[in-house]
This record gives C-alpha cells, structure tokens and sequence, in this order.
C-alpha cells in the first residue's frame, strides 16, 4: 500500500496538534508506522487519502455497530441539521432518546445526556458522593473512564497502550480518594471497603472490561459486587459506554441480570456523533440540577444532531434478529481465528463476547490487568502492521477490543481471516 500522502499529512499535523493526533492511540505510537488519514466510510469499509480500502474493526471505537453512512442515519441527521444544528434549548427529540433508552436498560428511570463518556462517569461519581454524602470510590486496575482526574490512576486503553503509570498534571490530592481493586476479585473490594468503613460512596466498573482488551466476568463477580455496595450503603455504577447497546438490546446489566444504581453510556447511543449519558433511579437522579443541588450542564448536550443519530440507531437495534446477526458473523470471525491460531501451533489466543473480540499474544488466563499485561505486545506491532498493510484496519493497541457491525458481510469476515492468518504468520517469525 502506498500511504505519500498520509505520511505528509502526519508529518504537518505534528506541528499543529500534540503527536499529531486529536486522541493518543490514534498515533500509532505502540505499532509503529503512520496513521493512514481517513476520507470516507461506507459500510464495512473506510477508505483513507492515498486512496486505500480497509475492512473496519475500529468502527469508530464502537458506536458504528449498523456501519458506516448509514442510509437511515444519514437521512435522518440531514433533516435535523436543516432545521439547526443546536439551540441551547429543550427539543422533543431529547424525551424521545430518554424513552428509548429508560425502556431498554434495566436500571434507568432517569437519564441525563452529555456530550461524552468522560462527562458521563465523572458526572455519575459526583452524583454518587452527593447522594452518600461520602467522598471515596473505589475503580478497578486497567479499567478506563475517561479522562477525569480522578480516574487517571491505573488506567486502561490509552495509557495502557502507551504504558503510561499515572498522569502528570493530576494533584495528589485529586486521587487519594480513589481506591483500586481488582478486576474480577470481589475479595480485594471487600477488603478496601473494611480498610475505609462509611467513607465508600461508590464502586464503579465497566461490567465487561474493554479497555484492557476484552475481559468477561467471571461467574457470580457482578453479584458479588451488587451484594458488596449494598451491604455498605455505597452505589453502584456500571460502566455502558462500551457494553451498552453492544452486547445486547439492555446492555451487560441486562446479559448478566445486575441492576446497579447508576450506569454510564456513550458511543452507539450517539450514532457515531459525539455523546454521553448517566442514569438510574429516579430518586438519585432527582439530586441533579436542576431538580436537585448536584450541579452538571453542557452547551451541547442533548443536540439535535447527536440525538437524531442515536434515535435512529436503536429503532435498527430493536428489530427482531439484529443481535443475532451480530453473534454469527462474530462465531464465524472467531471460529477463523482460532483455526488459524491452532493450524500455526501458536500461544496466543481469542476472548471474545458478543460482537466484541480481542487476540491477546500471550496463553496466560486473562482474568484482570495483570494477566492482560503478559501479552508480547513487539509480537502485536508485527501482527498490526501486516494487518494494516493487507487492508484490515484493527485496533492499533493490543489493550483495545474490534468491533463487529451488522454492515460486515461474509465475504468480510472471510477475506479478513485470511488476512489475519497471514498476519500471525509473519507476526511469528
């Protein structure tokens, strides 16, 4: 593939924006090479300056789970924006959205749209410290919820990918009140939660942990986690941005039947366009402003064009069959990649959950972040680059998860299992 003009582009972008780039992995730092510079997406396929096609697994990092130009989506957006971009006022279409979404996932009565996940978690664990009237939360090793100050301890996606510890810039005293577990320990909860008796407002964690690569669960860990806050006056928050609407029609809360307090969402509920949302009972929620004295506001939250796109896209989502479509042509992407793994007698291997999947380089049990952080991530560089270079555009990190769209086809999956098997092959030499 020739990638002149992606190179040139790179090259004069550094000299404007920070590493060039507008988010950190969007770099390529971990990888190596140059990030190919996008024009056009359509369907599975998203075609880049030098004129080359990619088969997409970023799918924007989730929220284009029907595909990209989505004819429906597309139309309905073009409408709205005919009409205004963004009022800065009330509009129907936000109660719309807010129905749609308290009617699909379990534990919300109330919700509150932002303008992105950061927004979102950081919000909800205000909310929980207002409501408790406690000041610590606890967050689990490897999980990532955005930027917030807060959060930026031990954290997953970005800077595990470029194996930052914790963030310069970030006061001591903005996160002596986090505490952190381990993902998938209900023990190691249980233990912060007697070293700070009534001082816990909150345990947040993303239900299924994607930000270290996908990690399910383990049986009865979200119970235990249920069960824990409960018995410690302390709410629970679950993490959606990633799950919600991606895993199921109700999200994980729904899969693994756990209500939590308060849950978080993001990505699919924007259709590709930037938003956020937090939610849950109606009498947490009552405490916002405002209805209530936790203060929280955003210019754009709740634009018409975000929330035309996320309307749109549940409608699709809510159609008999969908999910089921996602499930087999993600069986058939990690059927293939098994195959592949098992035919080159290789000791890597595929932790997949609904239409999410990632191939970690190493054979360790992948049950938190130590495990995850095994992985021979110069043997992920090698795999990527082949990848990238056959025209598979994956998740530039090997803490990152691929994302399946009903716009894959067959021939999809089939075309990129070949091309994976010819990755792994040149990743091993």
């Amino acid at each position: 593939m020739n990638f002149t003009r992606s190179e040139a582009l790179f090259e004069e972008a550094q000299k404007y924006l920070p590493g060039g780039v507008d988010s950190p992995v969007r770099a390529f730092k971990s990888v190596g090479g140059i990030p190919p510079f996008m024009v056009k997406g359509a369907g599975s396929k998203i075609y880049d300056v030098d004129g080359n096609e990619y088969i997409d697994y970023i799918c924007s990092w989730g929220p284009l789970i029907l595909g990209h130009s989505h004819p429906q989506v597309l139309d309905a957006i073009k409408k709205v924006a005919e009409l205004g971009t963004s009022f800065g006022a009330p509009t129907e279409l936000e109660i719309t959205l807010a129905k749609m979404v308290a009617a699909a996932i379990p534990s919300i009565e109330m919700v509150r749209f932002v303008n992105s996940g950061t927004e979102a978690t950081m919000t909800a664990l205000r909310l929980a410290r207002g409501y408790t009237g406690k000041d610590k939360i606890i967050k689990f090793s490897g999980g990532y919820h955005g930027h917030a100050d807060g959060l930026l301890v031990k954290g997953g996606s970005g800077m595990a990918t470029l194996s930052l510890p914790n963030c310069p810039g970030v006061p001591t005293k903005y996160v002596e009140n986090t505490l952190v577990a381990t993902y998938n320990d209900a023990d190691s909860v249980e233990q912060l939660f007697k070293s700070n008796p009534g001082e816990i407002a909150a345990v947040i964690v993303e239900p299924i942990a994607a930000n270290i690569g996908l990690v399910p669960p383990l049986t009865g860990f979200l119970k235990d986690l249920r069960r824990i806050t409960k018995e410690n006056d302390a709410l629970l928050i679950f993490d959606e941005v990633i799950s919600g609407f991606r895993v199921g029609y109700g999200g994980a809360q729904a899969l693994y039947g756990i209500t939590p307090d308060l849950t978080c969402l993001g990505k699919i509920i924007g259709g590709g366009l930037p938003v956020g949302a937090y939610g849950g009972k109606r009498e947490i929620m009552s405490m916002i402003a405002p209805a209530g004295p936790v203060y929280q506001a955003g210019t754009l939250s709740g634009n018409p064009l975000a929330v035309t796109a996320g309307i749109e896209t549940l409608k699709v989502l809510s159609q008999p069959g969908v999910y089921e479509q996602l499930d087999k042509s993600t069986d058939l992407l990690e059927a293939g990649i098994k195959k592949a793994i098992s035919s080159l007698n290789l000791n890597i291997q595929v932790s997949r959950l609904a239409s999410l999947l990632t191939i970690f380089f190493t054979d360790n049990p992948l049950t938190d972040y130590d495990s995850v952080a095994t992985a021979d991530t110069a043997m992920f560089a090698k795999f990527h680059q082949q990848l990238l270079r056959s025209g598979i555009y994956w998740a530039p990190s090997q803490f990152e998860a691929a994302f399946i769209s009903l716009a894959h086809t067959d021939t999809d999956i089939n075309t990129t299992i070949d091309k994976i098997s010819d990755a792994l092959s040149f990743a091993a030499r």
